[in-house]
Parts: structure tokens; sequence; C-alpha cells
């Protein structure tokens, strides 16, 4: 059936047309709660300027020669505006059994996110990073793209240096069986170390920088490997996978950077000065792409012959646009869920098991808005690398940038130790948890399992209910809130579904038998009204997807628990329950109990694109 709402503004189109506005767009638009009508077109206002006349008049005319088709039951002038009402039976039985899936032109995605330091554990700050990432991924995914998650492993960098050195600066030997992760164990060493720099600065720095050497040349990958196993250990627990773990040594050894300079040199923006203070350097103009910078000449490579840090993200992003091949890879792990776990390797091949990697059609990098800069020039490079592919990639190249996660009001540092670790946060949200879900129902069964999803639930929907662009300070109270605008507060929505429908089936009504025996002709308004809801969903997956926007799937995961709440707690005139499905009419108690599991279904669908799960019973 096609969506009633798409025929209707068809025919509205049709009717303008026969008026003399041929083309005319007409918005179908929900009329908000307290006005007549479901559905309303302010099409009258735009034709009013096209026609010259009277928006009322025309308004008026529009409702007289537009064909209604199946599903609306009327169309009414009020005043400029159309407005429609639907007819339950039909919009009803569409929404709760024709409803489209979500869908987009289908690309090979490379969504890149997490990328946390392997040197410490991953803390608050990475929270944000991690399920903006992955929430974006399961969108993109639920549209039809092909989507790959890379997770990038600076093991080159200083911090994992530091850290490694920190091992041997003070003798350390971790126990396993001390009941602490390898990671936090290490991240207690890497503070200490910043400390010591204070009285032994050139001896660790002497010792950091023969480290960095060795990490350079793949000496120290396994220790390396040691802390990483311990991150992957918390992302698991908050239910992230990845397809790819890309090592930056794998980048160097490989040549990537080499390759992507090569490309860059061949570009007319880019050149060697012979004098002035960029002389003997490499340099790209990117005054074409960024206007109005003060220098718009960028360094790639010193006059010493040393490549800037942007050069190996230039060369990464080539890579993942298919400008070149340079990377082989080998099975690293599977995953607790079962899926595998791939990462580069100078030992691997280019197709293990058959698949392939990068040559993406468009490029998603999650990284906090202080990189926007670097990010930018990295952009402009493919733009600038003279290939189709980089200026395809170009165009197709997105900086999710999110703003930092501060804590109770400060900034945090690894280095000082102001953090918050994702491990702990998450143990005491699972603790909380758990206290509240034992109040409300005392002889829950698997309720440590229950109190642990629903509190990874409230610190994910925290991280994801706000636009990317809004600093979050993570507040204990705000963060495991139970209540109000969170995820516990859906997931109750969708357990209350659960309920009835378990107390259906107990009396021998299943979802097949109640849509064999429902009787939609008996629903009216408050079906309606949230059937206009659910009827959402595909339209707001669709735009979460093409905006990299996941905190507008929360805020529908909201409207849709309000919706559903407001239904089931619903009176009449008298102050009487008038929504109660299983002591509903025979007939009428099937095609509620549709409308039912359709919200149940759709709940779980959009707890689950934003990685959170969606329990029977709490």
């Amino acid at each position: 059936m096609k969506d009633v709402i798409s025929a209707l503004q068809h025919a509205v189109e049709e009717s303008a047309a026969t008026l003399g506005a041929p083309g005319a767009s007409a918005p179908i638009q929900e009329v908000p709660d307290g006005k007549p009508g479901d559905y309303g077109t302010p099409v009258a206002f735009s034709l009013a300027k096209t026609l010259g006349r009277n928006p009322a008049a025309i308004a008026a005319e529009i409702v007289a020669a537009t064909k209604l088709p199946p599903g609306v039951a009327s169309a009414s002038a009020v005043g400029p505006y159309i407005n429609f009402r639907m007819d339950p039976s039909a919009f009803v039985r569409a929404v709760t059994t024709d409803l489209r899936a979500p869908t987009a032109e289908r690309l090979k995605v490379v969504v890149e996110h997490t990328s946390v330091n392997p040197n410490k554990e991953a803390h608050v700050g990475h929270l944000r990073n991690i399920v903006l990432g992955d929430a974006t991924a399961r969108i993109l995914k639920a549209v039809g793209h092909d989507v790959e998650v890379q997770n990038y492993i600076d093991d080159t960098g200083r911090q994992a240096a530091e850290s490694i050195f920190a091992v041997t600066y003070f003798n350390a030997r971790y126990l396993a069986d001390g009941g602490r992760k390898y990671d936090h164990w290490l991240g207690e060493l890497y503070v200490r170390l910043s400390a010591a720099k204070e009285t032994d600065g050139e001896a660790i720095e002497r010792g950091v920088t023969e480290v960095m050497h060795r990490l350079e040349r793949g000496e120290l990958r396994l220790e390396v490997e040691r802390v990483l196993a311990a991150q992957l250990e918390t992302y698991h627990s908050l239910g992230v996978d990845y397809d790819l773990l890309v090592w930056e040594s794998d980048i160097v050894q490989g040549g990537l950077l080499e390759r992507g300079l090569a490309v860059m040199e061949a570009s007319p923006s880019v050149s060697r000065p012979t004098d002035g203070k960029f002389a003997g350097a490499l340099v790209m103009d990117v005054s074409a792409f960024i206007p109005g910078l003060e220098e718009p000449q960028v360094v790639l490579v010193r006059s010493d012959g040393n490549a800037m840090y942007v050069a190996k993200d230039i060369g990464y992003q080539f890579w993942k646009a298919g400008i070149f091949e340079g990377l082989t890879f080998e099975r690293f792990a599977v995953q607790p869920t079962g899926k595998p776990l791939y990462t580069s390797s100078p030992r691997g091949e280019l197709h293990p098991d058959g698949r392939s990697f990068a040559h993406a059609g468009e490029i998603i990098n999650v990284i906090d808005a202080r990189q926007s800069h670097p990010q930018t020039i990295v952009r402009t490079a493919l733009a600038l690398s003279g290939t189709a592919a980089g200026r395809a990639a170009f165009d197709n190249s997105h900086h999710l940038a999110y703003e930092v996660v501060t804590l109770e009001g400060q900034a945090m540092s690894g280095r000082k130790g102001i953090t918050l670790s994702i491990d702990e946060v998450a143990e005491e949200a699972a603790r909380r948890a758990r206290a509240v879900v034992q109040e409300k129902n005392p002889g829950l069964a698997l309720i440590d399992q229950v109190a642990r999803q629903v509190g990874i639930g409230a610190l994910r929907f925290g991280m994801l209910k706000s636009e990317a662009k809004k600093v979050i300070d993570f507040r204990w109270e705000q963060a495991l809130s139970l209540q109000g605008d969170s995820a516990p507060y859906v997931q109750y929505a969708h357990a209350r579904a659960c309920s009835i429908l378990r107390a259906a089936a107990a009396e021998g009504v299943d979802v097949k038998a109640a849509r064999a025996g429902a009787d939609f002709a008996l629903l009216g308004p408050l079906e309606v009204r949230l059937a206009r809801v659910l009827r959402r969903y595909p339209e707001v997956v669709e735009g979460a997807a093409a905006a990299l926007a996941p905190h507008l799937l929360a805020q529908y995961a909201l409207d849709l628990a309000t919706a559903w709440n407001s239904y089931y707690n619903h009176k009449d005139e008298n102050g009487k329950p008038d929504t109660q499905v299983m002591r509903s009419g025979m007939g009428l108690r099937e095609a509620r109990l549709v409308l039912v599991d359709r919200v149940r279904t759709t709940l779980v669908a959009v707890l689950d694109l934003l990685g959170i799960a969606a329990p029977p019973e709490m």
C-alpha cells in the first residue's frame, strides 16, 4: 500500500495544478495536539504568492477540488490552512502492517571512531566518541549502507611510549589476579610518571624517546596489544563492535605517508619554496578551499625532512578513499557478538576471508571539535590531490565533530589523573539501576542482567540525547537518571507493551491471532494519535542518517514512549480509563493488541539503533 501521507500530498499538488500552480509543493505536517485534524498543509500561503490571491480562498478551493486517497476521512479549510482527519481503520491498519523500512542510496561508508590512545583505561570523555560513532554506524546500516567501522590505534605516539616506559621505570609487575584490569593498572603508572618528571625529567625523556623509536619499528606491538585488549573489553561491554583496527605503525611501515605525499607533490597547490620562512619545506596552499586564513600555507614536511602529523592523517584518509592500497590484514579476535575483528598487519593479506577494506564512497571521522581545523586540512587535501577518487571523497567526507565532556565542570586530563573511567561509571550505573529495578519488581528473574542493560542504556542515552555540538558536563545524578528524558523511561515503555502482550498470550491471543481477529473499524482518534508517531519512524531514521545526528533518534524514542504512555493512561471525560487493551471488546481488543505490538517492535528498533537493550521485563 502506498503511504497514505505521500498519496495525500500528491492529491493536494494535483489540485494546486488545477488552480494554475503546476509543480507546487504541498508539505503535509502533523497538526499539533489540541488543533482540529490529524495532518495539515500550509500550501495555500505559497500559492497565494504565486497566484496573487487570498490564501483562505485558495485553501477552500483546494479542499473542494482534492480527491482524498484511502485512509483520509475528511478535509477542511481553517482559514488559510488545510487540515485532514484520518480514517482510523485504514490509517492504523496501514501503519501497523505496511510501514515502510527506512532507505537511502547504498554506499560503502567508513566510520572511524573511538581511537583512544592505547596507554590507559578509557574515560567518560571517550564515552561520547564511542557511543556517537557506534550509533551513527548503526543508523547508517539501518538505511542500507555498507558500513565499515574502523578504530585507529596510535601505537607510535608519546602517550603509549610513556605508559610502556613507566612499567620499566618503576620496575612494576602486573598481577592478573589482583582484581584490576590491565589498562587501569597501566594508567596509574602513566600518571605517576608524569609526576616523576619534575625530579627526573631528563632520564625519563631519554627512556620515552627510545621506546617511541621501538614502537615505530613495531618491536613493542605485543605490549600495546595487551592494553588494547583491556580497552576492547570495555567497549564490548557497551555493546560496541568494530570491523577493523588500523595501527599507526602499519601506516608508517606500509608507506601510506610516502604514497600520500607523492600524490600531493603532483598537485599544483603543493610546492617546495626555495626562499622565505617555508624554504625547503613541502607546503600546501589551501586558500582556494579555506578562505580567510591568516596563513593559507600548510606545512606537510618540514625543511628537516620530518613529516607533520597532518601528513600521516592525509595518507590514512587517501587510503580510506581507495586512492591507493598499502595495508594488509588478518583476523585479530572474535568479538562477544561472534563478529570477527580484523587488524592491519605486516603479516596479513589484502583480502582476508574474502573481505575488502576501505574504498569508501563516504568517510566519517568521529573526532572532537578541537580537531576541526586539522580535519578540514585533511579533507581539503582530498580535493587538491588531483585524483577523481580524491575529489569524490572530498565531497563525501565528513568530520562528525562533538564538543568535549567535562567532569563536574572541570576539564578532564589523563596525565593529571582528572578522569572517571567508563568501567567505574558502568558499574555504578548498574548498581543504581539494580536498586531501582529491585524496588519496582523484587521478583524479577535475571535482575543483574536487566540492571546492567538499564544502567548502560542510561549512560549511552545521556551521551546521545544532546546535539553533538553541545558540551556535556558529566554529573553523576544526571548521567545515571532513571527518570524523565532517559533510556530507562523508554525501556519501561517497552516493558509495559511486552506486559500487555504477555497477558494476551496467556489468554490464548498471540499477535498472529490478534491480526486475524482485529476489527480496525472500531478504533478512534486516540489510536490515530499514537499511530501518527509510529508512522514517523522511517523518516526519523533517514533524517538521522542524512544529518549524522543520532540525537534525532533519541528524541524520537522519547516522543514515542510519551505517546504510548499517554495512550495507556488515557481517561475519558468521566475520569475512567478508556484504553485498557485486555478489557476491550472482541475485535477492538485484537486491533489494539496489533497496535501495541507495533509500539513494541518500534521501541526495540529505535533503542537498538542507539545501542541500547530493550528488556521485556523491568
